[in-house]
Order: C-alpha cells, then structure tokens, then sequence
C-alpha cells in the first residue's frame, strides 16, 4: 500500500472532510504509536508501513514507560489540542488501518508488548482472563 492509498483509506473510515484532516491525523497517531513500541516489534512495524507513514512513526524515540491505551488518548488530545472524542476517532480509524497492513502474528506480539486499552484501539476484543 502506498502512502496515498493509506490516506484514502482513513479518509473513507474516518469519514474524514479532506486529505490533509486524514494526513493529519496519520502522523499524529503514528507518532504517538512510534513512542510506544520499542524492540523487534518497532522495526517490524515500520518496515510494513509506507515510507512516509514509517517516518512519522520513527520520529521520536520510544519511551520507557509506555502509556495505557486510556492514556494514550490523553496524551494524543494533549498533543493535537483537540477533544478526546476526535482523539479516540482518530486513533480508532488510524490503528484500524494499521492492524490491516500487518498479519495477525505481529498484531498480537505489538498487543502483547503495549499496556492495557490497546486492543480496541486496534479494532481487536480486549480479552482477559478471569481471576
């Protein structure tokens, strides 16, 4: 997939105005993403994203106390300077494209590394087991 069809996609889903909004909210969500993977999963990742879409993920270095999928919406909002219901559709729309671009395997390992809340965001059932 090219960076052009990724941003035509999330426009469709996102039923977003114009391709500059969805732009938008591609580099914003996969920046968010990119500093909250480290390791194999990282690499793998932004191997199977377009170029341009694997430069925004890799902007900025991973952090080492990644946040709750709650958080990174918060943290996103914070960023943009938008709501958390933009932020939330956002990264609902963008995450879902994402998870489309990559195979079940490495969709689990990134689940597996990152805290709680990701596997929504992902378009995933968050499961867990009883206690």
């Amino acid at each position: 997939m090219t960076f052009e069809q990724m941003l035509e996609r999330v426009r469709y889903e996102g039923a977003y105005p114009t391709r500059a909004r969805a732009e938008q909210s591609v580099r914003a969500v996969l920046a968010a993403l990119g500093r909250q993977l480290m390791g194999d999963e990282r690499v793998e990742l932004a191997a199977r994203l377009p170029y341009e879409a694997a430069a925004a993920f890799t902007s900025e270095p991973p952090t080492t106390d990644p946040l709750t999928g709650w958080c990174f919406v918060k943290d996103l909002t914070s960023r943009t300077g938008g709501t958390m219901a933009t932020a939330r559709w956002d990264t609902g729309t963008v995450l879902h494209v994402v998870a489309q671009l990559v195979d079940e395997e490495l969709l689990s390992r990134i689940l597996a590394q990152l805290p709680a809340g990701y596997a929504l965001l992902f378009g995933r059932a968050e499961l867990t087991q009883a206690a």
